[in-house]
C-alpha cells in the first residue's frame, strides 16, 4: 500500500483537544501494521495520545473502555464489518474518520450517512490525516463561554459544552451530523444556509456529492423535533434551510 509521506509535521500548528482539555486520545483501527505505525508517529508528534488496533473486535473493546476521543477507522477490517464498528463508535458519541481504499462517491456517502465525521481514501498523506483529525476535534471543542443558547422562549435549548440539545425539557438523541446542522442553523436564527454551506459547516470542507444527503438528515432531525420540526427547521425553497425560531435575549 502506497502512502504519501510529505514534509515533517510542525507540532505547533495542530491544536491538541481531548477529554482532558489539551490532549486527545486517538484510536487507530487499521489491519496493516505499517499504516498503523505511520499514523501513530504523526499523531504522537502532533501531541495526541494514540491507541492502536488491528481488528474490529479489539476496537470494540477499546471503545467500551471509553478512552477514545476520536477513531481513525479502516472500514475494510479482516474480522468484522467496519461499518459495525462505525455504528458502535457513533452510538457512544465518539467522532470517527473513516479510512478506506474505496474512492467512489457512493461509498463515501454511505460512510458519512452512517455517522462518520470525515472520510479519507487511500493512498493518503499522514499529515493531511492529522490535520483532518484536528479539524474534527476542533468542531466538537467547548466554547469559551457557558455555551448555552435558548430559543422560542426557552423551548429549544442548545448546550455547546455538554453537546446536548433539548426541546421542551426533553433531550434530543442526535447523530453528529444532525447536531452539526442544528448548531449551524442556531448560530444565526433566521439566516438561510444553503445545502453546500451546511456541508462546509458540518464537515469542515467541501465534499462533492454530499449535498444531496443534507435533506435526509434534516428530515430525520425534524422527526426528532416532533410536531414543530418543520417550523423550527424551515425550508426556503430553492435555497436551503433556516432556523425558524428566535433566540431568547
Amino acid at each position: 500500500m502506497e502512502i504519501s509521506a510529505r514534509a515533517p509535521l510542525d507540532r505547533d500548528c495542530v491544536p491538541r483537544i481531548g477529554q482532558d482539555g489539551d490532549v486527545a486520545t486517538i484510536l487507530v483501527v487499521e489491519d496493516e501494521r505499517d499504516i498503523r505505525d505511520l499514523l501513530r508517529r504523526y499523531l504522537e508528534r502532533a501531541g495526541h495520545s494514540v491507541l492502536t488496533s488491528g481488528t474490529g473486535a479489539d476496537a470494540l473493546r477499546l471503545l467500551e473502555d471509553g478512552s477514545a476521543d476520536l477513531v481513525l477507522l479502516d472500514l475494510g477490517l479482516p474480522d468484522i464489518d467496519g461499518f459495525d464498528v462505525l455504528r458502535f463508535a457513533t452510538s457512544l458519541g465518539v467522532s470517527v474518520i473513516a479510512l478506506t481504499a474505496r474512492s467512489s462517491v457512493e461509498d463515501r456517502i454511505r460512510g458519512l450517512e452512517k455517522g462518520a465525521d470525515d472520510y479519507v481514501t487511500k493512498p493518503f498523506s499522514p499529515q493531511e490525516v492529522v490535520l483532518r483529525v484536528s479539524a474534527v476535534l476542533g468542531r466538537h471543542a467547548a466554547p469559551a463561554d457557558d455555551g448555552i443558547r435558548r430559543y422560542a422562549a426557552g423551548r429549544l435549548v442548545v448546550d455547546q459544552q455538554r453537546h446536548v440539545a433539548s426541546l421542551d425539557g426533553t433531550a434530543l438523541d442526535l447523530t453528529p451530523t444532525e447536531w452539526g446542522i442544528l448548531t449551524a442553523l442556531a448560530s444565526a436564527p433566521g439566516r438561510v444556509f444553503s445545502r453546500s454551506e451546511l456541508v462546509n459547516r458540518v464537515r469542515g470542507y467541501e465534499f462533492a456529492g454530499y449535498e444531496r444527503t443534507i435533506d435526509s438528515h434534516v428530515k430525520n432531525l425534524r422527526h426528532k423535533l416532533g410536531d414543530d420540526g418543520a417550523l423550527i427547521l424551515a425550508t426556503v425553497l430553492g435555497v436551503g434551510y433556516r432556523l425558524g425560531v428566535d433566540r431568547d435575549r
